[in-house]
């Protein structure tokens, strides 16, 4: 399998071919869901022949990868993977998504320009938009897409064609990504009213909607500042000469405009140091093997003819993601477990190893795992640990026996062969039987590591010799009778003593088998609280986030004159307050 961290070159993630439907490219899959490692995933889009590639080749640190071209045709068709090692963040993995040219009017399929623009702000973590020029009436007008989102994506399975726009707008800003808008060529000074402003102030200001403006402008400038909590702007000077961005990917970077080349840089450092990897509801972190099953579970919900829905998505992805969550589990369980020798001597021994192993198993299943609803998933875990714990228990105990049975015919062999010559079937036998047996037994409880069940190996194996044991005690001619009767019942006795003394033991072990059970729910009870609590962190995060956004485009609003609006947005930072001010309730784990 090609390894995801050393891509020589992008693979089409998704196949926009004429005529067709969207597809997978089950190549490209299979090595996005050979990453292991969490992803920042940065997207780009833009109207054809604006140059998106040539940016997503600087991120990925070379001059040639995702293919340019140099006519007016578009080159680039469907969306393109690249995966990287991450510049900065050690242990994560950078994809860079790029897509087709919106609006090509040569396109035979231009229906799906829309999906794409959906598709990529649904994988994407950091969202480009790349125009040219400058960010005016026209290119506001070219980004119709962002005013068509709610008819391309659903955030809860249970939003109908009847929902609101505005509560489907209220969700969205939780799950969708940073956007950044790319403006290339950029001419003009960054000046407003006579002072120098910001990239970012160029954007906001750009933003401003105006009452009476035209319903499709201003709808696109609502949908921005809605959709997206966090925006950025960067402008960059056009290249090089127009002769030379023919050979653009062959220029080396002092043949470049100055400018350029400080723009380029500033805007790879906020991309390295400020992307963020991404994640879905609950702060979960998606890997690579997460983002290949999101791609096919959206292109599959698109080709079926239904809309992406981002609930159903996260369902499924829970669906696969706690499934391996247990597996992982287990499998470190087990690895730890054969750690242990057997048999222990004591189960004591053997409950506190497993003990240990269970904590990490139970770690291990909670850093996968999200959204397992009513803990279906970590009982199941619990279970399989209580299974292998029977397993082990009963793997110790044979290992006990057969250790102990090996050391008892040992020890028995020169008095089995005693016995067979008839050497203890005279007068004064029975205790010289007695006193070699007994020999034998002190013996036997001085050999070391016959593990927890040499007490009832030995009872067991006493009990299969008390007919021998009479037989010579009724052949024994020096004692009489009432001895004889005597004897007997001072074997009874022992053996009675013996028994009693076992059942003592196994009542002990059956109490620590209760007490082990009970140990092991509070584990699964604490750790599962400490989970809720890191995502009620998450949520409540997640919640400022969202209330910040909304208080800032309440303020917006407040001076832009749209009193109505405001007062809607009020009533929403209401309800937000109040559902952060709400407990969040836990049902107990129960693990049966």
């Amino acid at each position: 399998m090609v390894n995801p961290t050393i891509m020589e070159e992008p693979l089409c993630l998704i196949e926009n071919n004429p005529n067709e439907e969207l597809k997978i490219n089950q190549e490209a899959l299979s090595v996005l869901q050979s990453i292991q490692q969490p992803v920042v995933v940065v997207a780009i889009v833009g109207l054809y022949r604006t140059g998106k590639s040539y940016i997503l080749n600087k991120l990925a640190g070379k001059n040639k990868g995702f293919s340019l071209g140099s006519t007016i045709q578009a080159n680039t068709m469907g969306i393109w993977m690249w995966c990287l090692p991450h510049p900065q963040k050690k242990g994560h993995t950078l994809v860079l998504l790029d897509t087709e040219g919106l609006g090509d009017v040569e396109k035979s399929n231009t229906e799906n320009d829309s999906w794409i623009f959906a598709l990529s702000i649904l994988l994407s973590s950091t969202f480009i938009y790349n125009s040219m020029g400058t960010i005016d009436q026209f290119a506001l007008e070219k980004l119709q897409y962002v005013t068509e989102l709610t008819k391309h994506i659903k955030v809860k399975s249970s939003s109908g064609e009847g929902s609101s726009v505005e509560e489907k707008e209220e969700d969205f800003i939780r799950f969708f990504p940073a956007f950044i808008w790319a403006v290339r060529d950029f001419s003009l000074q960054l000046k407003l009213n006579g002072r120098s402003i910001s990239s970012d102030e160029y954007l906001e200001n750009a933003l401003r909607r105006k009452q009476g403006q035209p319903e499709k402008l201003d709808l696109a400038k609502k949908c921005i500042r809605q959709y997206f909590a966090s925006r950025k702007c960067f402008v960059f000077d056009r290249p090089a000469s127009r002769r030379d961005l023919e050979e653009l990917e062959d220029l080396s970077e002092s043949l470049l405009s100055r400018d350029f080349v400080v723009q380029m840089s500033r805007f790879r450092t906020h991309i390295y140091e400020s992307a963020q990897v991404k994640e879905i509801q609950g702060g979960h972190r998606v890997t690579g093997e997460l983002l290949g099953h999101l791609a096919r579970c959206y292109v599959d919900a698109i080709t079926s003819g239904a809309i992406p829905c981002i609930e159903n998505a996260v369902v499924a992805l829970a669906q696969i993601e706690n499934t391996a969550a247990v597996c992982d589990a287990m499998t470190h369980y087990e690895a730890k477990i054969k750690q242990l020798e057997l048999p222990t001597e004591a189960v004591e021994e053997l409950l506190q190893v497993h003990a240990q192993c269970e904590k990490e198993a139970i770690q291990v299943f909670m850093a996968r795992a999200f959204k397992d609803e009513n803990q279906t998933f970590q009982k199941q875990l619990g279970y399989q640990l209580q299974a292998k714990l029977l397993d082990l228990c009963s793997c110790n105990e044979k290992a006990s026996s057969d250790r102990c049975q090996a050391v008892l015919t040992e020890l028995f062999q020169d008095l089995e062969e005693e016995l067979n010559k008839g050497s203890y079937s005279v007068a004064g036998g029975y205790q010289k039987f007695l006193d070699d047996q007994g020999e034998k037994v002190e013996q036997y409880h001085l050999v070391p590591g016959k593990g927890l069940m040499a007490s009832k190996v030995l009872q067991d194996f006493l009990k299969s010799k008390e007919s021998t044991t009479q037989s010579i005690l009724k052949a024994d001619r020096s004692l009489t009778e009432q001895q004889k009767l005597l004897e007997v019942e001072q074997e009874r006795a022992k053996a009675s003593a013996r028994e009693a003394e076992l059942q003592k033991k196994l009542k002990e072990e059956t109490e620590k088998m209760a007490q082990e059970k009970e140990r092991s729910y509070k584990e699964h009870e604490s750790q599962l609280m400490a989970q809720m609590e890191r995502e009620r962190t998450c949520l409540m995060a997640e919640h400022e986030r969202v209330l910040k956004s909304k208080l800032e485009e309440q303020a917006r609003l407040q001076r832009e004159g749209f009193q109505q609006e405001v007062a809607v947005l009020h009533n929403e930072i209401q309800n937000l307050r109040h559902q952060m001010n709400q407990p969040k309730r836990c049902s107990r784990c129960v693990i049966a």
